[in-house]
């Protein structure tokens, strides 16, 4: 990675939505330190455009078709575990936003945050220190102090990808195939989401996952 401190600092930014990485490349790109050296729309672009670029900090939703940021964070954490990575999504959910960190970001903030508090966050965790939006703090945490969590609170980070991609009605197949896996790892998340959350059938799973914010708007 480059110098941020000598040579200013390099971002991926990553959306499915063209017209959002258009607006946000024009906020970033204001800062005169700041600049945008790559674009992708999906994890499996983001994973090829960090492995040629090797920006100082990676700005990604979590929410894209296929295979989702968390996907693309693991990934990218796993070539390189000094990457560091800003989550910048719509969803602010507990359980999601605890996944994101446990896939290895090393922030979070929310689209109806102000740019001022974007900018922010890019500039801390390029210094390879913790960001996070007010509401993203105040949700967890909120979180923190709940009596009983959120049944996604036993499930582990891939667990919960699993979760978002069956929601999203991807078939077993269709998930090994998007994460990498044998069949036979996906179904055994799938058991294992189930007894996890007490939960007997896949339309009981898609409620939950809704109802957690698993899946799109």
């Amino acid at each position: 990675m480059t110098s941020a401190s000598t040579k200013g600092i390099s971002i991926l930014l990553v959306d499915d939505h063209p017209i959002v990485r258009q607006g946000y490349r024009r906020v970033l790109e204001n800062q005169r330190d700041f600049q945008v050296v790559a674009e992708a729309d999906d994890a499996v672009s983001a994973y090829g455009a960090f492995k040629t670029h090797v920006p100082d900090i990676v700005v990604m939703d979590i929410s894209m078709p296929g295979a989702s940021g968390l996907e693309a964070i693991r990934n990218i954490r796993a070539r390189d575990g000094r990457a560091r990575i800003l989550v910048f999504s719509m969803h602010s959910e507990a359980p999601l936003v605890k996944a994101a960190f446990g896939a290895g970001a090393g922030g979070y903030v929310t689209k109806s945050s102000e740019p001022a508090v974007l900018v922010k966050a890019i500039r801390s965790v390029a210094r390879g220190e913790r960001a996070m939006s007010d509401d993203i703090a105040q949700v967890l945490a909120l979180e923190s102090l709940a009596p009983s969590g959120s049944a996604l609170d036993q499930l582990a980070e891939r667990e919960i990808e699993v979760l978002r991609q069956l929601a999203a009605g991807a078939t077993q197949e269709e998930i090994a195939l998007r994460l990498n896996l044998s069949l036979k790892t996906v179904q055994n998340y799938h058991y294992m989401i189930k007894a996890k959350t007490g939960l007997k059938t896949d339309a009981q799973l898609v409620r939950l996952a809704a109802e957690c914010g698993l899946t799109g708007p």
